[in-house]
């Protein structure tokens, strides 16, 4: 087998430790983060790869989370990067989540709560601000339209029950399904939650409109309503 060393430009790396030629042959999901993101990157520094170049911006953010959250100015800090690669970064990121959306959509919502969780947490996790949200569902759950509603804290006086329940309406929604984030990271219910979530559901229940869950989205975690026995 041939050995490879740092300086080595991947054209001159063996077929089968190419990042594209790996991810060809097996798919994606055998590519390393590094590999992934020298994919992206395309090219790499004077004498450093293109993954080389690629695990320096993961140790420097601190993995793949905190440079795909990096903002502009710090993206465009280091060497070979600015704002054409960022813009590019930022608009696969935004495909990857308007593809979980469609995900949702294809199907009854409630039958894969994973993929619904995993939309919401692609969606709300790294917001530096609170957003409530809803899913209206059809009668058949299955998912309608999905609209961020009210920023800022999550208590009684930035939820309005009656905006709520007028998108609702408007969206012909038999059912929601509510969420909102924690930028703590923290996804533990607080008591204003249970509270705007008890308003909801009576506000909702007047017109024939049932609340399935409420989800909150935190950092490693989303705690469903539902489950916890609090609808």
């Amino acid at each position: 087998m041939a050995i490879r060393t740092p300086h080595l430009p991947i054209r001159d790396w063996p077929p089968g430790e190419r990042p594209r030629e790996k991810l060809l042959a097996g798919g994606a999901g055998r590519l390393s983060d590094a590999e992934l993101l020298a994919i992206f990157l395309r090219t790499g520094a004077p004498g450093r790869s293109a993954v080389d170049l690629a695990r320096d911006l993961l140790l420097g953010f601190g993995g793949l989370r905190g440079l795909l959250t990096a903002d502009l100015a710090s993206f465009s800090a280091l060497p070979g990067l600015g704002p054409v690669k960022y813009v590019q970064l930022q608009a696969g990121l935004e495909l990857a989540r308007r593809h979980l959306e469609e995900t949702v959509r294809r199907g009854p919502a409630l039958g894969s709560p994973d993929a619904v969780r995993r939309f919401l947490r692609a969606r709300l996790r790294d917001l530096p601000h609170e957003v409530f949200c809803c899913l209206h569902l059809d009668n058949r759950n299955r998912v309608i339209a999905f609209e961020e509603l009210f920023r800022g804290t999550i208590d009684g006086a930035s939820v309005h029950p009656r905006e709520v329940v007028k998108r609702a309406l408007a969206q012909n929604a038999a059912a929601l399904i509510l969420a909102h984030n924690h930028p703590s990271g923290v996804a533990e219910p607080s008591q204003a939650d249970e509270v705007i979530t008890r308003r909801l559901k009576s506000a909702l229940a007047l017109v024939d409109i049932r609340v399935l869950d409420h989800l909150v989205v935190g950092d490693s975690a989303c705690v469903s309503f539902a489950e916890r026995g609090l609808l």
